[in-house]
């Protein structure tokens, strides 16, 4: 008898100390010296939200005393490389970057998505705002945002815009001011941005709202003239230039091109915490935040609390919009 409760207990023991080093806890003592953490960008090298995780995953990784390794996973506006994310193995060692439509208004557009940006991802922290940028040539008779707001309204105008495509904030930041308006203007979807640009320059579209790395070259070049800006303060960059929020009737109106840090869902708390205050630690370093404003980039680094409360505020912002305007792309 003595034996076998010798036998039974030595089996519990056994079992016990399994399940304690198979433990998420445990695991997470040591995380993260086991092996380099890997950062998706669904993006392509040299675009906007490769280049800003690469500066923030540099410093991010010297303190976490880990390498952090960027794999593009460029796709199907973004969504390819966010559902690698989402599907990813919680344990700290793969996480990644996303922008406004795969994390917001992707949900609306595609009606099969392979995964829930609310059950399949948690957010760590929103790293930029790109605020647009509302344009038109140089050549342009309108030499104000008042000037723009009165000819949208002449029903004998008959103008269009450019956008980056059905759907992006660059599309429903504009529609969204005709709406407020009561403006009357065609919308031209292209490629890219800078296919989008080129059309404003050759003539061949009115103005557009475009993220401020795609039109601040030709700004500054006189080639396109800035009319206001698509945020609810004035940018830096362009301190004389107002946002559509200082005119009557178009508070609330705001059209970012933010990116944001993200992880698979189910990590466990106290790597989310650590990883999540590195790349905080990173979005407020001087340096980085220097950098990034070069690119016209304007960091943040808030909360996972504050992060996810924004996306709902922008899921608030476009998801009415993109159902009245019907948009949809399968």
């Amino acid at each position: 008898m003595r034996r076998k409760f010798l036998r039974q207990s030595a089996i519990t023991l056994l079992a016990s100390t399994f399940a304690l080093l198979g433990s998420p806890t445990l695991a997470a003592d040591d995380w993260p010296a086991a092996q380099p953490i890997e950062l998706i960008v669904p993006f392509g090298p040299g675009s906007s939200p490769d280049t800003m995780a690469r500066k923030v995953a540099e410093h991010a990784g010297e303190a976490l005393g880990q390498t952090i390794v960027i794999q593009n996973k460029p796709g199907a506006s973004g969504n390819l490389g966010t559902n690698l994310i989402a599907k990813a193995k919680p344990d700290g060692y793969t996480f990644g970057v996303s922008i406004t439509g795969p994390m917001v208004n992707n949900t609306i557009l595609y009606s099969d998505l392979p995964y829930d940006p609310v059950t399949d991802l948690d957010a760590l922290t929103l790293a930029v705002h790109q605020y647009n940028v509302l344009v038109v040539p140089e050549a342009s008779p309108m030499k104000s945002f008042q000037d723009l707001l009165d000819a949208l309204k002449d029903p004998e105008n008959d103008f269009n815009f450019p956008s980056t495509g059905a759907g992006t904030v660059s599309h429903l930041s504009v529609e969204l001011l005709l709406e407020h308006t009561d403006g009357n203007a065609v919308h031209v979807p292209y490629a890219s941005s800078p296919k989008a640009v080129t059309s404003l320059i050759a003539g061949d579209t009115d103005f557009s709202a475009l993220p401020p790395i795609a039109v601040m070259p030709m700004v500054k070049d006189g080639r396109l003239r800035a009319l206001a800006t698509v945020s609810a303060e004035r940018l830096d960059f362009l301190p004389d230039v107002p946002t559509v929020n200082e005119f009557d009737d178009l508070s609330g109106i705001e059209g970012s091109g933010w990116m944001g840090f993200v992880a698979p869902a189910g990590m466990p708390e106290d790597i989310k915490t650590r990883l999540t205050q590195a790349l905080r630690d990173a979005l407020n370093d001087d340096d980085i935040k220097a950098h990034l404003k070069n690119q016209y980039m304007e960091a943040v680094g808030n909360s996972p609390e504050e992060f996810r409360q924004y996306m709902d505020d922008d899921l608030e912002r476009w998801g009415p919009l993109i159902k009245r305007l019907d948009l949809s792309v399968n």
